[in-house]
């Protein structure tokens, strides 16, 4: 797999096609789950819903362990080789792991296979980075928007699999994804090129091709720093969203599977069509600053709205305010890659990853715990939506953060949103 010439106009479309495809797939690793784990569980272990609902924050935090484990690794690998043979080798190893795990059929090889998928999974890190190469700086808030949108399109695919073909067989979703999975593997050999120049890559850093030292990079860039903390926050309030978005609803209002999934795809949807589409008009006009701010509260909103609901049809209220508020991602990933030299995107992306993966070590387990200690008998008082206030609070924290770096960096009339690397002086 050695690197081929530089981008070139032609060249762009099928690759973007590639990483398109490849964000989908990586979302579906996490979402296949989301409609069958708490049934499965059940099923497995003979728990009811406040065990199962303690399981489930553990088998995603197995997930995101590996993925906060790797992710800093593939991203330097990524700076070092090119991001041609690190996506494709990652990508091979998910369809194999797919393929595990449809043959698993007990608790711990689930939890094993979880494992395996989340180490072969962390390809956001590389795609992010393949993307910011490819992309002028001041078209790269919608290129991001790319990531959202596979990530609503995934949000659909993954629930429907997992819950239409789980129906019929619970290990039938998993085929489906590995057949896919290892179908664009193949398409990716032979169409995509490499985006790093060999002028353009970085010695290995093994200080950084782990989390504690992903971490730290960060620091050579205050305003990378204080968006990465913000950033953190808000996804510990996501994850614990879509650990408990089955159960809370099941609880709450009767849900059934097929009530979940037509959710998450409404869900899907919205994100597709506001990050994919929507964010290249919408950020444009507002700035990137203003766009991720107003994205951050609207998020808060959303959170408070599931939180309340006294009927279920004002979850979807919730969902509607919620899409709006994904204008975040694409705005911080822009201001973020604007912000570092073209020979660090890989590692960047990492660290964001990795933060992104200890939140869902940390949004899970909290989210669960919350859920399932406030619908029991030892609860004071009974507030299913616990983990969904916990998630208002907590990004509103993160808003406060990201409000004070944009008033203290000036993000809006400074050179950091411009092309050129932000100052690393503090």
């Amino acid at each position: 797999m050695a690197a081929t010439s530089p981008q070139t106009p032609a060249s762009r479309k099928p690759a973007l096609g590639f990483i398109f495809i490849t964000l989908i797939l990586d979302v579906l690793g996490f979402s296949l789950l989301i409609p069958v784990a708490p049934s499965l569980i059940k099923h497995v272990t003979g728990e009811g819903i406040e065990g199962a609902a303690q399981l489930v924050g553990f088998l995603s935090a197995t997930y995101a362990v590996m993925q906060l484990l790797f992710s800093p690794l593939l991203g330097v690998l990524s700076d070092r080789f090119g991001r041609r043979p690190v996506l494709l080798s990652a990508m091979f190893g998910s369809g194999i792991d797919y393929f595990v795990l449809a043959i698993s059929g007990s608790l711990w090889m689930l939890f094993v296979t979880r494992a395996l998928n989340g180490l072969t999974g962390a390809t956001i890190t590389v795609a992010s980075a393949y993307i910011a190469d490819i992309t002028p700086p001041e078209k790269r808030a919608g290129a991001f928007g790319l990531i959202g949108a596979a990530f609503g399109i995934g949000f659909v695919l993954g629930p429907l699999m997992g819950g239409f073909l789980g129906s019929i067989d619970i290990h039938l979703p998993f085929y489906a994804a590995g057949t896919l999975t290892l179908l664009n593997w193949l398409f990716g050999y032979f169409v995509l090129p490499e985006s790093l120049p060999p002028d353009k890559r970085a010695p290995m850093r093994y200080g950084r091709a782990n989390p504690i030292g992903a971490f730290a990079g960060l620091g050579k860039y205050p305003l990378v720093a204080g968006l990465a903390a913000a950033y953190f926050l808000f996804n510990i309030a996501q994850y614990a969203l879509h650990s408990t978005w089955v159960l809370y609803n099941e609880y709450r209002f009767g849900w059934t599977t097929r009530d979940t999934g037509i959710s998450l795809a409404v869900v899907g949807i919205g994100a597709a069509i506001v990050q994919g589409g929507l964010a290249r008009k919408i950020i444009p006009a507002l700035g990137e600053p203003a766009s991720l701010l107003i994205g951050l509260l609207l998020g808060v909103v959303a959170y408070a709205t599931y939180g309340f609901a006294p009927y279920g049809w004002v979850m979807y209220v919730g969902i509607a305010i919620g899409t709006f508020g994904g204008l975040s991602q694409p705005a911080s990933q822009a201001m973020i890659s604007k912000a570092v030299a073209a020979n660090e995107q890989g590692a960047t992306q990492g660290a964001l990853a990795a933060i992104a993966n200890v939140a869902n070590i940390i949004g899970p387990l909290a989210g669960t715990a919350l859920f399932s200690y406030y619908i029991s008998d030892r609860a004071p008082i009974k507030v299913p939506g616990a983990a969904f206030y916990f998630g208002a609070a907590v990004s509103a924290v993160g808003w406060l953060i990201a409000f004070r770096t944009m008033k203290r960096w000036k993000i809006a009339r400074s050179p950091q949103n411009s092309a050129q690397p932000e100052s690393q002086s503090t």
